[in-house]
């Protein structure tokens, strides 16, 4: 990736290129360097930004970034709070997936991992006035000034241990998500989960994605592909389950006959 400035000069595989030729043109087109090599210009996407940015830690990679937005169901307008901002990718993703009537709320304890973060927001999306950005211990609870949340998604190595501050936070239907690299990790935050009584639906993913080689009758899977990296656990947050481990129901919705003017159940 290369930030352009008016005179600024870039070596490129031992060619140079000058910043002045590309200021004010559009993307799509190309460059020819000092040594006769051509070079497509386009704008870097998100996915690209991620996997090139400075990092203080390791980053969610853009597989799992998608199919994090999808089981949480992030939705323009969602309040969000994130745990582990760390380079600032998934931050990045639930900012644009929220969109600027949202609000992301992003924890992290680390100061020197939070700058970055903080510098790589800023250089792919620049000002978001819909991030707050807090040196704040997510294991001691959620701050009253950030509520409500709708979603809290972690990425930590105890997530087990915020289940009973989510439970608390969350509304019902509220969705909670975590990521971590390893199966210890992901047995016992699924374990809390089903204990505390407060979510249901809990389901555990990995995403692995194979790309493939294409040039002619040659059609094959690339030789390395982009395996394991972490598991994605989501639950849904409901209605405690005390009433009916005493055996008094709860309604399940409106009685026959009756509308639900919220929309589908």
């Amino acid at each position: 990736m290369i930030m352009l400035r008016a005179g600024g000069v870039s070596d490129l595989r031992g060619g140079k290129v000058v910043h002045d030729t590309l200021l004010g043109e559009d993307e799509g087109g190309t460059i020819v360097s000092s040594r006769g090599e051509r070079f497509l210009v386009v704008r870097p996407t998100l996915a690209e930004f991620i996997l090139e940015m400075p990092r203080g830690a390791q980053v969610i990679y853009p597989k799992d970034l998608g199919a994090i937005l999808l089981a949480a169901d992030i939705f323009p307008g969602a309040r969000v709070l994130e745990a582990g901002t760390g380079s600032g990718a998934l931050t990045m993703a639930l900012l644009r997936a929220t969109g600027p009537q949202g609000r992301v709320t992003t924890y992290d304890l680390r100061e020197e991992f939070a700058r970055i973060a903080e510098r790589n927001i800023q250089r792919f999306l620049g000002a978001a006035d819909s991030l707050v950005l807090r040196r704040q211990d997510i294991y001691t609870g959620v701050l009253a000034e950030d509520l409500p949340i709708d979603r809290i998604i972690l990425d930590l190595p105890e997530p087990w241990r915020v289940v009973g501050h989510a439970a608390h936070a969350l509304p019902p239907g509220g969705i909670f998500v975590s990521y971590v690299p390893t199966v210890p990790q992901v047995v016992q935050t699924t374990e809390t989960l089903r204990n505390s009584g407060a979510f249901a639906m809990i389901e555990t993913v990995e995403v692995l994605m194979r790309p493939w080689n294409i040039e002619g009758l040659s059609v094959r899977p690339a030789h390395r592909m982009v395996a394991h990296t972490g598991f994605l656990t989501a639950a849904r947050r409901v209605r405690s389950m005390a009433a009916e481990r005493n055996d008094i129901p709860e309604p399940d919705g409106p009685a026959e006959g009756e509308g639900d003017d919220r929309g589908e159940v």
